[in-house]
């Protein structure tokens, strides 16, 4: 006999309800918790401070031993003694030593007696005042004027001679005037050369081409040989092809 279920006492009709409300309430329930605020509550003790007068307590006085005053100063009696002034003392007479103009030196020395030892002097005059210019060779037996002007067409000559256009300078396009000094010391060799230029690649050549200059004959100031300082332009420019 199968039994029959009474349909209005069925439990699990309003599970999903009964689910729904319990959800609901326990949710409530936690966000009242999460909300809930608690304060830390302080304990202050409250007691009575009893402050009682301390008495002052005596400090004893103790004596030190303190050394005894000094004793008052021993009076002295004065006695005076008169002693009659029998020995005789003599005086130690000190000499001075200075010398007294009496004893200064009269020996006479004759201007004739003192030699006088003539320094050289290294001299260097410009060219444009040189007295005797330096001779090239080649310009021997001229006048002063006509060895100026031969010295300056050797010195031309030399340089149309000896130039050379250097091959960096010219795949670098360098070009541009090359100033350059040298000195005719008084043996009559080329030294002391500096130039200035655009470029050291143009300074070198330059530089190299007057110290092949030959030895001259050095230049004279006043009869004695001097040091002569002399500048030579030298002019690198080349022309496209």
């Amino acid at each position: 006999m199968i039994p029959k279920k009474n349909p209005e006492i069925e439990i699990g009709r309003n599970s999903s309800l009964y689910f729904a409300i319990g959800l609901n309430v326990m949710l409530f329930l936690s966000w009242q918790a999460l909300e809930h605020k608690t304060y830390e509550k302080s304990d202050i003790a409250m007691d009575i401070l009893n402050v009682e007068a301390e008495a002052d307590e005596e400090i004893p006085i103790i004596n030190v031993n303190t050394p005894p005053p000094p004793p008052p100063p021993a009076v002295v009696s004065e006695s005076i003694e008169i002693v009659e002034d029998i020995e005789e003392v003599e005086e130690t007479i000190i000499e001075s030593t200075e010398i007294a103009q009496d004893d200064a030196i009269k020996e006479v020395v004759a201007v004739s007696d003192v030699e006088v030892e003539e320094v050289e002097e290294e001299v260097e005059v410009a060219f444009a005042v040189i007295e005797d210019v330096p001779v090239f060779p080649g310009c021997e037996g001229k006048s002063r004027s006509e060895k100026k002007a031969c010295f300056q067409e050797k010195i031309q000559a030399h340089v149309l001679k000896n130039f050379n256009y250097p091959q960096t300078a010219l795949d670098l396009q360098l070009q541009g005037r090359v100033s350059v000094i040298f000195v005719i010391d008084t043996k009559g060799h080329v030294t002391g050369i500096r130039s200035r230029g655009p470029d050291k690649i143009l300074e070198r050549e330059a530089e190299r081409i007057i110290g092949l200059l030959p030895k001259m004959k050095p230049g004279k100031q006043r009869g004695r040989p001097v040091k002569v300082a002399y500048a030579v332009p030298i002019f690198f420019k080349f022309h496209e092809g």
